[in-house]
């Protein structure tokens, strides 16, 4: 009875519109009241959740991403992208999504890649003559493979929510990332190029010339260094992926105030205003989404969720697939930290005992989020882009198929091909022995 008061409460109060963290919190202490158990525990696995070194780095890479969010380097990167296939046909979609692709390695966030490319690229597009539909589809899925990268601080999150299930290190996770977004950045490219051949979109010029490419590269390179640093810092032991996320915020800072000279004093004042936000909310809901989890265990959801997956069928593919389905449907409600923290903890186990690794689960979780960031009715980045757009999401939505497509192709291969997200890992602890 103690898990229907849990389950129900929660989902009673996120139907009525109570925000996710306390949704979360309310649920648990429900849940403390109907049982009896002392009150004091909820607040006790809060303050436990949070106090953890490693979330350190989340403040930082959030921070990072907001510097470079006001910084100037997303007009650097649209150059260099454009000047890279600006000449095919629909090549500005498909400079958006190279762009975005770039952008969101450095700030690690898929809103944050909607709004600084977004604002650059939509507007651009609209007055070439693309729709703005396709403009807004575009710039919003290609956003998302900045939740797969080096600088996403939801790997970091990914990595608490498997404590005590399995041990899945910050590193093996950014490796694992690596061929995961490339594979998604291929996939959007590939709808972007589709769409644009469909509804007959001009090309635009010829191609500039290596030279122009080279020099739009030199201007774009110090903002997407900071990637370079993360990987090869942490692969050499120089720093911790705590230490590199401090080292991040240092270089961006260096990058956007006196290399590219563009971050106003206002802007800095922002961007700190931003992510101290940010960093609030996310510890949060760590905090509260420790003492919901802990409830969770106690009462078995992980071995009741699997028993009743397993009584539906027993095929390894089925499991994944409909692992797959509750967690877009899940990620369509609930903020992608949200759904981290909840459906880790019950998801995991069942996908480790049927086969499927930590790390390549992780890739999973992340895309399923990264689909549910991009879907009524919490779909942040879809309200974004089409804020910026000047569209209805309502518009948007009957153009999206073949984007949803493209990202749901990456899904499967990811899924039911693990050497996309373990080869990488595999090959640098073959190399580290």
């Amino acid at each position: 009875m103690e898990l229907a008061v849990l389950s129900i409460t929660f989902l009673i109060l996120l139907v009525i519109g109570v925000p996710v963290a306390f949704s979360i919190g309310l649920a648990s202490i429900a849940t403390v009241l109907y049982a009896g158990v002392p009150v004091p525990i909820v607040f006790q696995k809060m303050v436990g959740g949070m106090q953890v070194f490693s979330f350190l780095a989340i403040p930082f890479f959030v921070f990072a991403g907001e510097l470079m969010l006001y910084g100037g380097i997303a007009e650097r990167i649209v150059r260099f992208a454009n000047s890279l296939v600006g000449h095919v046909r629909g090549g500005l979609g498909m400079s958006n999504v190279i762009g975005c692709t770039l952008f969101g390695g450095v700030a690690g966030s898929a809103l944050a890649d909607v709004s600084a490319m977004g604002s650059v690229m939509i507007p651009l597009m609209k007055k070439e003559g693309y729709d703005a539909d396709y403009a807004v589809n575009v710039t919003t899925h290609a956003a998302l493979v900045g939740v797969l990268m080096p600088t996403s601080h939801n790997l970091i999150i990914f990595t608490l929510a498997t404590t005590g299930i399995a041990s899945v290190s910050v590193l093996s996770l950014i490796l694992a990332g690596v061929i995961p977004a490339l594979l998604l950045t291929l996939c959007n490219l590939g709808a972007a190029y589709y769409v644009a051949v469909k509804r007959g979109y001009p090309t635009r010029g010829a191609f500039p010339g290596w030279h122009e490419v080279l020099v739009a590269l030199v201007a774009a390179l110090p903002g997407l260094m900071i990637v370079v640093i993360i990987l090869v810092g942490i692969l050499s032991g120089v720093f911790t992926a705590t230490e590199s996320a401090a080292t991040a915020v240092l270089w961006a800072m260096f990058v956007t105030a006196v290399v590219y000279r563009s971050l106003s004093w206002k802007n800095f004042i922002k961007s700190c205003a931003k992510a101290c936000k940010t960093t609030g909310v996310v510890l949060l809901l760590i905090g509260i989404s420790s003492a919901f989890g802990y409830f969770m265990a106690l009462y078995e959801v992980p071995q009741k969720t699997g028993a009743l997956m397993t009584s539906i069928s027993t095929e390894p593919w089925v499991i994944f697939l409909m692992i797959n389905v509750m967690l877009f449907l899940l990620g369509t409600f609930l903020d992608m930290a949200a759904t981290i923290l909840v459906c880790t903890p019950i998801f995991l186990p069942i996908a480790m005992q049927f086969g499927m690794h930590p790390a390549q689960f992780g890739m999973v979780m992340l895309i399923n989020c990264a689909l549910g960031l991009n879907t009524p009715p919490v779909g942040v980045t879809q309200f974004v882009g089409c804020a910026i757009g000047g569209i209805s999401v309502g518009e948007v939505m009957k153009s999206i198929l073949p984007f949803y497509g493209a990202l749901t192709l990456c899904l499967m291969l990811v899924t039911y091909v693990p050497a996309f997200s373990l080869w990488l890992p595999n090959m640098f602890m073959a190399a580290a022995k």
